[in-house]
């Protein structure tokens, strides 16, 4: 069994374009969409994005839309890679309920095994569980219920990971909003979202946020780092941490509440 930590570099990620679900939206409430996005921008943006990724040296495996799923670009959610292994989860969103089976199906085409599973009434959401062995960090979140934490705490403890509960305000959707691992032993986090206790064995690059995303970057690993273009924040300490970061727009992706690293499904890191 591999152990994974996500602060180690990034090898493969899957991704999902936009091309017409991301745009088919009758409900934005059910969906989460703060509005409908701009087909041709968001079809940019994402392309610039998987180029980045791919310039970058990692592999990225694109996947088609999930149809009547407008929430399926956003890939980070619907499971949890642990490099050889991975945890089949249960969508905390109604509307999204069908894209982690979906998902598994895709991971299990690739050869990865399912080293457990989210089952109702259990629902748990891979925005909200960072895997760092030997911690597992996972979101007490409107999408992460009670049933899913117990579930997910017997999974991990089996695989040898210290699971560690964090909970997450009302204003935020996941705890990946609130910190991301740039490194094995750093994290960029939220000061004013949670108890800075909970990270005391890591150093912490620890930001004020000005919403609810501004902690949620991609770490490319080899102290490379893609943000978005308008997270001021992140940035500057970054930079002054002596980090390369790489701005890109995602401002269409923002409208349907997700940051950079929600439209990736990490599979391999080292």
């Amino acid at each position: 069994m591999k152990y994974f930590h996500s602060g180690g570099r990034l090898k493969r990620v899957i991704m999902c374009p936009p091309e017409k679900e991301y745009f088919n939206v009758e409900n934005l409430k059910e969906h989460n969409f703060q509005e409908i996005p701009n087909k041709e921008r968001a079809i940019a943006q994402h392309s610039e994005l998987r180029k980045l990724i791919g310039n970058s040296g990692v592999e990225v495996i694109t996947v088609k839309e999930l149809p009547g799923h407008p929430n399926s670009v956003f890939t980070m959610d619907m499971a949890v890679s642990l490099g050889d292994s991975y945890i089949k989860l249960r969508m905390g969103l109604p509307t999204r309920r069908g894209e982690d089976e979906w998902m598994g199906k895709i991971l299990e085409n690739l050869g990865l095994e399912k080293a457990g599973e989210i089952t109702k009434p259990g629902t748990a959401e891979g925005g909200d569980i960072i895997v760092a062995y030997p911690y597992a960090f996972v979101g007490n979140s409107k999408r992460t219920n009670k049933e899913g934490l117990n579930q997910l705490s017997r999974i991990f403890e089996k695989m040898g990971y210290d699971m560690r509960i964090i909970d997450v305000p009302p204003d935020y959707l996941h705890l990946g909003g609130m910190m991301t691992f740039i490194g094995k032993d750093t994290v960029i986090a939220c000061k004013n979202a949670f108890s800075e206790n909970i990270l005391k064995d890591f150093e912490v690059l620890w930001i004020n946020c000005h919403d609810v995303v501004t902690a949620n970057v991609i770490y490319l690993g080899n102290n490379k780092v893609i943000c978005r273009m308008r997270n001021y924040a992140a940035r500057k300490i970054l930079e002054q941490r002596g980090f390369k970061v790489y701005p890109i727009d995602l401002s269409e992706f923002t409208k349907g509440s997700g940051g950079p690293s929600c439209l990736t499904l990490p599979l391999d890191r080292e």
